[in-house]
C-alpha cells in the first residue's frame, strides 16, 4: 500500500492511494492510524471518501511524530567525500515535528543563512511500539518507507562539533508524499535508487542497498536507547553529492526547485523561497 496524510478543507486525513484517487481511511493522519492494532488490515479494507490525486495537498506523512531520529554518515561515498573514516556505530541526531513540511510545500530559506543544502534520505516510518527490539521485532515494527530531504543549514551545523543546530530549523524538512509498505519495495531492506536534482541537474544518486546500517539494524539500535512509537521516523542518511562537499561549494537559492526522489516511493518537489 501507499499511504499518505492529506490536507483537506476539514483538516488532515489519512488516505490510501488507489489509482488516481486517495481513499479516506477514517483517521486524521497516519500517526493516528499506525497507533491502532491491525492497522494494515483496516487500511487495506477502508472504503471512505475518495479525493483526487491531482492537485492533492500532502501534509508531512506523520505531522506530529513523537520523535524523528536521523543518521549521519551511512553511505560509504558520502563518508569519504566528507573526509571521515567508516563508523563502527551509527551517528545519531534528532529532529522535531516543527521541522517537517509536506512533499510539495515551499522550503523557506532562513534569513540567517546562505548555506542551505540538500540531503535526500530514505526514511523509515515506525508502525508498532518497540523497545530493545530483536531482529524479528525490528522488522515487524517497520510500517514502511518514505522520502525525506534533510535540509541542512551548514554554517550553523559546523559552528560546533554537534550538528543539531544546523538540522532543526523550523519548517525546512520535506517528508513524503507516501509511506510505502515494505511488500511493495522488496522488503524491510530495500535496494532503491535515491536521487536529488536542483532545477533538473542531478546532484546525488546512489542506492539504499549500500547503506552501512540498514533499516532493521537502525530500529534495533535506536530502540535499545529509547522506545520507538507508531509514527516515529528514522532518517537513514544521505549519499555523496551534497552542496557543501563540492568545490566550489553550491547551496540552494530562492527560486530554485529541489527534487528528492526514491524509486517506488515518489518524490518531494519543493521550491526554495526567501524569508
Amino acid at each position: 500500500m501507499k499511504l499518505a496524510t492529506l490536507r483537506t478543507a476539514d483538516g488532515t486525513r489519512a488516505v490510501r492511494l488507489d489509482g488516481d484517487v486517495l481513499v479516506d481511511l477514517g483517521h486524521a493522519d497516519l500517526g493516528e492510524l499506525f497507533a491502532e492494532d491491525g492497522w494494515q488490515e483496516r487500511a487495506a479494507a477502508a472504503t471512505g471518501t475518495a479525493h483526487p490525486v491531482e492537485g492533492a495537498d500532502f501534509a508531512p506523512v506523520v505531522p506530529n511524530p513523537s520523535k524523528v531520529v536521523c543518521v549521519g554518515h551511512n553511505y560509504t561515498n558520502h563518508i569519504k567525500e566528507m573526509g571521515r573514516d567508516l563508523p563502527a556505530f551509527p551517528t545519531l541526531f534528532p529532529k522535531f515535528a516543527e521541522t517537517l513540511v509536506g512533499a510539495r510545500d515551499d522550503i523557506v530559506r532562513p534569513a540567517e543563512t546562505e548555506a542551505l543544502d540538500w540531503e535526500v534520505e530514505l526514511a523509515v516510518v515506525v508502525g508498532k511500539r518497540v523497545r530493545r527490539a530483536d531482529e524479528r521485532q525490528a522488522a515487524e515494527a517497520i510500517a514502511g518507507f518514505t522520502v525525506m530531504n534533510d535540509i541542512s543549514v551548514r554554517d550553523w551545523q559546523f559552528r560546533t562539533i554537534e550538528w543539531t543546530q544546523g538540522k532543526i530549523w523550523e519548517a525546512t524538512t520535506p517528508v513524503g508524499p507516501y509511506v510505502v509498505t515494505p511488500d511493495e519495495v522488496g522488503g524491510v531492506r530495500p535496494a532503491l535508487e535515491v536521487r536529488t536534482t536542483v532545477d533538473g541537474e542531478v546532484m546525488q544518486r546512489d542506492d539504499t542497498g549500500t547503506l552501512l546500517f540498514d533499516p532493521v539494524f537502525l530500529v534495533r539500535y535506536i530502540s535499545t536507547v529509547i522506545t520507538l512509537n507508531p509514527g516515529d521516523i528514522i532518517a537513514t542518511g544521505t549519499p555523496a553529492g551534497v552542496g557543501n562537499a563540492r568545490d566550489p561549494k553550491v547551496f540552494l537559492a530562492p527560486g530554485q526547485t529541489v527534487t528528492t526522489e526514491i524509486t517506488g516511493l515518489g518524490a518531494c518537489v519543493n521550491k526554495v523561497a526567501g524569508q
